[in-house]
């Protein structure tokens, strides 16, 4: 089958040794980031792709929505980007490897690449929509797979701030679940898991028994970009947090 002219190639042409290092960057990013990433080697033969809406990564056979489904691709996964097609509904759909012997066609929306403009864009829109963990999770992402974006202080923050709420949210649930039990069970929590997976650390009194996120993200966004707006408000938490003695 003969596919039409991808769209990466319209107006968005990149220089193949500023591609590969770009590319070399992203892989390294993950590699050092405590997530599934670190698990994955990208399929050869496409451009880096990253799923991250798995309400949408649903691969099937042939370009259309009603497509006979083939698999659905977890969020966090790497594929690669062989070509696209836009169907008669308008939808565009991305040819997609997921293995050497796993490809078929997803929904453009599914996927993010460092290949395609403004696809940082389109990911911190979703990040913006995003609630509790899926909000880390997508964040974590953007982190890893847009090292070079004007838009990562943004995601910092948002970043930093919902590990904050989960913080709060952990601190109930493990109330009314542990009870009086010791601090170890505290520290001990399941719920902690997929968090630790993420790259989040978190703080416990154990006075008080709260969690509190360790202030990473916002320390980071303070040191690497200081003139920028978000990191004004990082400050302000970081401040918040020495003055409350975390």
């Amino acid at each position: 089958m003969t596919l039409p002219h991808s769209e990466f190639n319209d107006n968005h042409t990149m220089y193949p040794h500023k591609l590969t290092i770009l590319l070399i960057t992203i892989l390294v990013n993950f590699c050092f980031q405590p997530t599934i990433f670190a698990q994955q080697k990208p399929p050869k033969g496409g451009r880096i792709a990253v799923v991250v809406d798995e309400r949408l990564s649903a691969l099937r056979s042939t370009p259309d929505l009603s497509g006979v489904l083939i698999r659905r691709v977890g969020r966090g996964r790497f594929v690669a980007i062989r070509g696209s097609r836009t169907n008669s509904e308008g939808v565009v759909f991305y040819r997609i490897r997921v293995s050497s012997r796993t490809q078929g066609w997803m929904q453009r929306e599914a996927v993010v690449s460092v290949s395609q403009r403004d696809d940082d864009k389109r990911l911190l829109s979703l990040i913006r929509i995003s609630a509790d963990f899926d909000r880390i999770a997508r964040a974590r992402i953007f982190l890893g797979m847009f090292p070079r974006s004007l838009l990562r202080p943004q995601v910092l923050l948002l970043f930093g701030e919902a590990a904050e709420e989960a913080a709060e949210r952990l601190t109930r649930d493990a109330a009314r679940r542990l009870g009086a039990l010791d601090s170890t069970y505290y520290l001990n929590y399941t719920s902690l898991d997929r968090y630790n997976r993420q790259g989040i650390r978190f703080t416990f009194d154990r006075m008080t028994k709260q969690f509190h996120y360790d202030g990473a993200a916002w320390r980071e966004l303070i040191r690497r970009y200081p003139k920028s707006p978000e990191a004004i408000k990082a400050a302000q938490r970081v401040g918040q947090q020495s003055t409350s003695g975390r």
